[in-house]
């Protein structure tokens, strides 16, 4: 006997296909927002452009986390509204086959994208979160390049000025260098450039080389005339910036930089504080309540896509993203609060958690097991007069314009 039937296959494809396009449509939305914002960011700062995209990639984990579920759910649901709306879903039931056997693929997906989302929630996504955080860092503090803008003066140690009129191949190539320089004994050197490139000084790190062709400089010294030497190549040793190091991973009350292990490890440590404890906590049931649910979902998708009979309302594709958002939002609410240790973290994420595993199970009993069973059949029958309602006033609308053009004749 054959693992998969020919109707678990055929639901797998009504299933995969929306679930995938579900989730890629959701993490580009998010990304593209973001995008926007980086970009921004990025040239305000005057960084590389390619930080950009390094950083959108750290962000992928961060989306993941929602775009998985909500996939997931609206997959399962525009698969079984597919089969309710085409009577197929009456077929599979008069010849003896229920929900539960036509869940048995949807179930083996939840469990597969759960263990995944285990695994990006758990360990991937606060790591991420950290390297994004860091690179923003970095950006402000100019140690991915910023320090130095393109026509603008920039002060390096408050003995060097210096002034790029053009920057060319990504930065690589600088065009119309202006630079002055000043030394304990007073000498002063002006120099001009028509164009030069940064180079890495091997023998100390904490030095580059700025090399500049084609220019002049100008010395000017103390109680000595000034000289000009002209030069075809001329190396500048510029002192980098002190720049602090970054944070570690978790400090400064970033619990959500931690991995799963080390949030069992500080939220029930005796030698933690009890802040501590609290966010410990805090974070770990968030992370393990967004996993669990996700087993919930395929019910709630099936309760909510089969529509009343002879009807082809969409309402329940709305209600299944506002309950999943919601919920996503209630929890990241509960986390909050119980962090500030206002409330236990067990009671303030796992009770909105039971609180929606009820309400989904009576969905799925009423679609299941009651005839003629509607969980949203009240907001059914109000959105269906709302519209009834929009379609008269709309033919109202077309009808005042003749009405009036008739007016305008008889006159």
């Amino acid at each position: 006997m054959k693992f998969l039937t020919a109707t678990d296959k055929y639901v797998f494809r009504l299933t995969v296909v929306p679930m995938v396009g579900v989730f890629f449509l959701a993490a580009s939305l998010l990304l593209l927002e973001k995008m926007l914002r980086l970009f921004d960011f990025v040239a305000a700062e005057g960084g590389p452009i390619d930080i950009v995209f390094k950083m959108l990639v750290n962000l992928l984990p961060e989306y993941a986390g929602l775009a998985i579920p909500l996939g997931l759910m609206l997959g399962i649901l525009l698969a079984f509204r597919k089969l309710a709306i085409s009577s197929e879903l009456d077929v599979f039931r008069a010849v003896g086959v229920g929900y539960g056997r036509l869940l048995r693929v949807p179930y083996m997906l939840a469990f597969a994208l759960a263990a995944l989302n285990f695994a990006i929630v758990g360990f991937l996504q606060p790591l991420s979160r950290y390297y994004y955080e860091e690179m923003e860092y970095q950006l402000r503090s100019g140690a991915l390049g910023a320090s130095i803008k393109v026509g603008e003066f920039t002060t390096l140690k408050d003995k060097m000025a210096l002034r790029i009129e053009e920057s060319q191949d990504d930065g690589r190539q600088l065009i119309g260098i202006f630079a002055r320089v000043a030394n304990n004994k007073g000498q002063v050197l002006s120099i001009s450039a028509e164009e030069g490139r940064f180079l890495a000084n091997k023998e100390n790190r904490d030095t580059i080389i700025l090399r500049l062709e084609n220019g002049t400089i100008v010395q000017d010294m103390p109680e000595i005339a000034p000289r000009v030497l002209s030069f075809t190549r001329h190396d500048l040793p510029i002192d980098l910036p002190a720049i602090e190091r970054f944070r570690e991973r978790g400090l400064d009350d970033e619990e959500r930089e931690f991995i799963l292990p080390e949030l069992l490890d500080i939220g029930w440590s005796e030698s933690a504080s009890d802040a501590q404890r609290a966010q410990g906590q805090a974070a770990f049931n968030y992370r393990m309540v967004e996993v669990v649910m996700m087993l919930l979902l395929p019910l709630l998708a099936v309760a909510l896509a089969i529509p009343p009979k002879r009807s082809t309302s969409a309402l329940g594709v709305f209600v299944s993203i506002v309950m999943v958002v919601s919920y996503h939002k209630i929890n990241q609410y509960g986390e909050s609060i119980a962090a500030l240790g206002r409330i236990d973290p067990f009671l303030a994420l796992w009770g909105p958690f039971a609180v929606f595993a009820a309400l989904i199970l009576w969905m799925y009993y009423q679609v299941a097991y009651v005839p003629g069973g509607q969980p949203i059949g009240w907001m059914e029958n109000i959105f269906a007069k709302l519209v009834k309602g929009f379609q008269k006033l709309v033919k109202k609308l077309r009808r005042e314009p003749k009405s009036m053009e008739l007016t305008a004749h008889a006159a």
